[in-house]
């Protein structure tokens, strides 16, 4: 298998699952999948973090406020790989109960990976809206 090819089953098998688990409320799949190493930096829509702490402690409070998830999907509009670094850029399309109100928004997202030991890992996020939220099938802005 190509180095591509292995990248987007990861990419669309463990970091899916990963992503779709921290929307119902789990963080534990999210962070295996993160680097061990630093730097590490996550630009988010609600709130950055930088280093290992930081970020563990963003996807405990992301994960606390997550629940019911009834639809996650990553719409991949570009990536690359070259040696041991690759990056996605798409659009995460979420509905999900952000502490306990049903909200639906789309973020864009780019994300930076390296292959340690074999393994692809996140080393960098960058998440913004592009959509208005939507909370009760209205604008919420």
């Amino acid at each position: 298998m190509s180095d591509r090819k292995g990248f987007i089953a990861w990419v669309e098998g463990p970091l899916y699952a990963a992503e779709l688990a921290l929307h119902n409320g789990d963080a534990a799949p999210r962070r295996a999948l993160w680097s061990r190493a630093e730097p590490l930096s996550v630009l988010g829509a609600w709130r950055n973090a930088f280093g290992r702490q930081e970020i563990d402690e963003l996807f405990g409070t992301l994960a606390a406020s997550f629940s019911d998830c009834t639809c996650y999907t990553f719409e991949l509009l570009s990536y690359d790989v070259s040696g041991d670094t690759a990056y996605t850029v798409g659009l995460e399309h979420t509905s999900v109960s952000v502490d306990g109100r049903p909200r639906s928004y789309t973020l864009r997202a780019t994300q930076i990976y390296r292959r340690e030991g074999g393994e692809w890992r996140v080393a960098h996020r960058h998440g913004d809206t592009v959509l208005p939220d939507v909370e009760g099938g209205s604008s919420s802005r």
